[in-house]
């Protein structure tokens, strides 16, 4: 199993190096830093502002695989730049980084859990009422884009708020002036939307998955010799038919939490979260071509490591993969 998940290592890490190095050409070449400066009164001279923009490795005036030469020597030393204003990439990063990754590993791990177990329920109890039920949600929630999602969960709370005396919050991730035990709670109140906004999407999604899946192995050979051998129902479903159906489930995972990062974009700038995602849509409005760059190269990352944890979890539930 080692040098199957050294194998892919090597592969995912050349994946995103490349997809790293296509986000900057492309908002390197696209987006114009030199415009925040232009138009100012009084005005800049432009070798002042070529002088900046040379200091920031912003200066359209050289040519693009040079400057992407320079960024990616720090890179590799892990400078990533600075913003248009001169500032840190590296520290506007740490402050946000945090803030998604709170809501990509919840989102992750309940949405893809609770999908999991949901699809598998579903399975089991095939065109009865609750199967009926879960696939008609399923359905609905997939078709509902993130941001209607996110809104109507906003609009909810707000009026949950005023007709049944909730305190739901739907704005910002923490209320300030709080300390200690109750700056916790106020940020797992904040936290509750957001999840609940990136978690109904994997949920309905990974459901439909499981339950295709699920159906596909119990009628397998497998499953009725378990039950011959004298195991129960519920202990045949678990140990041989889900574990079974979990390997083509996991084999999503990476793709579907790329689906996660640009959900969490939008889950970001209506909830009012600086993250990594609001950080992007400033960015590009701004035509600040490093700090597009950083959060592309952040979300590759994230990506990498997906899709790693995607094999690892393929390679512990199917044997023939530890043999390759």
């Amino acid at each position: 199993m080692g040098a199957y998940l050294l194998k892919r290592l090597v592969s995912n890490v050349l994946l995103v190096a490349i997809a790293a190095s296509m986000a900057y050409f492309l908002a390197a070449t696209s987006l114009n830093p030199r415009a925040k400066y232009e138009g100012r009164q009084p005005p800049v001279a432009e070798a002042v502002i070529d002088s900046t923009l040379d200091d920031y490795n912003l200066n359209d005036k050289k040519p693009v695989f040079e400057r992407y030469v320079t960024w990616v020597s720090g890179v590799v030393t892990g400078d990533l730049g600075k913003t248009w204003q001169g500032k840190s990439v590296n520290d506007e990063m740490g402050r946000r980084i945090g803030v998604s990754l709170r809501l990509l590993l919840i989102g992750t791990v309940l949405g893809s859990g609770i999908g999991v177990a949901v699809g598998a329920f579903a399975a089991i109890r095939q065109y009865r009422v609750s199967d009926r039920v879960i696939g008609v949600a399923a359905f609905v929630i997939m078709a509902v884009p993130v941001f209607v999602m996110a809104k109507m969960l906003t609009i909810g709370a707000v009026g949950m708020n005023e007709l049944l005396g909730t305190k739901l919050e739907y704005t910002g991730e923490y209320t300030p002036g709080l300390s200690g035990w109750d700056q916790t709670l106020s940020r797992l109140n904040h936290l509750i939307l957001p999840t609940i906004s990136l978690c109904l999407g994997q949920i309905a999604f990974y459901s439909r998955i499981q339950r295709n899946m699920m159906l596909d192995v119990l009628g397998q050979d497998f499953v009725r010799t378990a039950r011959a051998k004298g195991l129960s129902r519920k202990a045949a479903l678990l140990k041989h038919a889900l574990r079974t159906a979990l390997v083509p489930a996991a084999t999503y995972f990476a793709f579907t939490f790329g689906t996660l990062l640009t959900g969490a974009i939008f889950t970001e700038k209506i909830f009012g979260w600086n993250g990594m995602g609001a950080w992007l849509v400033d960015s590009i409005q701004q035509n600040d071509t490093n700090a597009v760059a950083a959060v592309n190269l952040f979300a590759a990352v994230c990506v990498l490591f997906a899709g790693l944890l995607s094999d690892f979890i393929v390679a512990a539930l199917d044997p023939r993969v530890r043999v390759s």
